[in-house]
């Protein structure tokens, strides 16, 4: 990283599906350039209404979705985000489920229709660094792959000059990121899983991910960024999210995984095209001053 005095006046933009994975996929990376000086602003598909939450959780709530934008408004605090914005579709819910014919649903919104939206938040906020899901949405998550193709669609909207969806000036990200898991780091996790007396094909608090599809993908690697400086604020924002398991306290396997990973996440660099093996450790370089 360089002199905290370059990031001042830089911008990044993150979108995301649900709360929680503001924090659980790259939260490290986002506390540690807020902490930077960097704005970080995030925008978030639905509210997470979709799945189970114990009956103590939702206490002083009307409710799942209630609970869990006060749940992702207090992590967003923790890794000094500069503001979330909610682009209010429903959780679709994991493929096959009842959750995906829902006329809200997430899934269900044409994805021009909500790059659009996103396109508009790209030219307000004009960030440098833009970030979303791998192709696969990290876990095959309808919603997640929706958020990755609605903002890689906007990606390209928001510097069209000729785009007419929006009266602000054109914008054009300097480089787009896509968040994604190692998939070595992935073999160790499916090898692992039975000694702690878990199954690999039904991973996460619902037991709805297949890790060992997931492992059937593979996206290169062309940024790691360690966070180790920021670890702490990642677990407390990860503890907002006690809902899915995010607490230190619960059964979920979110905290011995974070050890394993030692303190890195990865992203894919989109754009611009890559020309180098070297692997960057700083999703700002070659960003102008």
């Amino acid at each position: 990283m360089r002199d905290p005095q370059y990031y001042k006046d830089k911008k990044m933009l993150v979108v995301v599906a649900h709360p929680d994975d503001e924090t659980f996929g790259m939260g490290g990376t986002l506390a540690l350039y807020a902490q930077l000086g960097v704005e970080v602003h995030l925008i978030c598909a639905t509210r997470g209404e979709v799945g189970e939450v114990p009956k103590e959780n939702l206490v002083g709530f009307n409710s799942i979705g209630e609970l869990r934008e006060y749940e992702l408004c207090c992590a967003a605090n923790l890794l000094g985000l500069k503001k979330v914005h909610f682009l209010n579709y429903r959780d679709s819910g994991m493929p096959g489920s009842k959750e995906n014919h829902h006329p809200n649903a997430f899934i269900q919104a044409p994805i021009k229709d909500v790059a659009e939206q996103i396109a508009e938040y790209i030219r307000q906020v004009k960030p440098d660094v833009m970030i979303t899901f791998d192709p696969i949405g990290g876990y095959l998550h309808p919603d997640h792959i929706a958020a990755h193709q609605a903002a890689v669609k906007a990606f390209g909207m928001a510097a069209d000059r000729n785009w007419k969806g929006a009266s602000l000036t054109a914008h054009q990200v300097e480089k787009l990121y896509f968040h994604t898991i190692p998939k070595r780091f992935l073999r160790i996790v499916v090898v692992l899983m039975p000694l702690f007396g878990k199954d690999p094909a039904a991973f996460g608090k619902n037991h709805d991910i297949n890790l060992k599809v997931v492992l059937a993908e593979n996206y290169p690697i062309h940024a790691k960024i360690n966070y180790h400086a920021v670890s702490k604020l990642r677990e407390q924002a990860s503890a907002c999210h006690a809902s899915q398991g995010g607490d230190q306290q619960s059964g979920y396997m979110v905290s011995w995984i974070m050890r394993l990973v030692n303190s890195v996440e990865s992203f894919m660099r989109a754009y611009p095209a890559v020309e180098t093996r070297k692997v960057e450790k700083d999703l700002f370089v070659g960003i102008p001053y």
